[in-house]
């Protein structure tokens, strides 16, 4: 997997950043893109978390939900 390949753009975007020092070469820029996409990611699955927690926290506020028994979902656990 290590061929890269760039549109024209992204290549002299990349040359602009090597050029500058920002990076020492294409394998910081992609590195740098990746961690960039995992970090969106990351945020992305916070983001859906806290809406749907924010859903069920209205579904409790309004009562609509049921006690959960550990005992019937799991009743070998609680054998002494």
């Amino acid at each position: 997997m290590p061929n890269v390949h760039l549109t024209k753009p992204m290549q002299q975007y990349v040359q602009t950043q090597i050029d500058s020092g920002a990076y020492a070469n294409l394998s910081e820029v992609v590195r740098a893109g990746v961690r960039m996409l995992m970090e969106r990611d990351g945020a992305r699955q916070f983001y859906a978390l806290k809406a749907d927690l924010e859903q069920v926290a209205k579904e409790v506020e309004r009562g609509d939900y049921i006690e959960f028994d550990a005992h019937a979902f799991e009743p070998d656990a609680f054998d002494s």
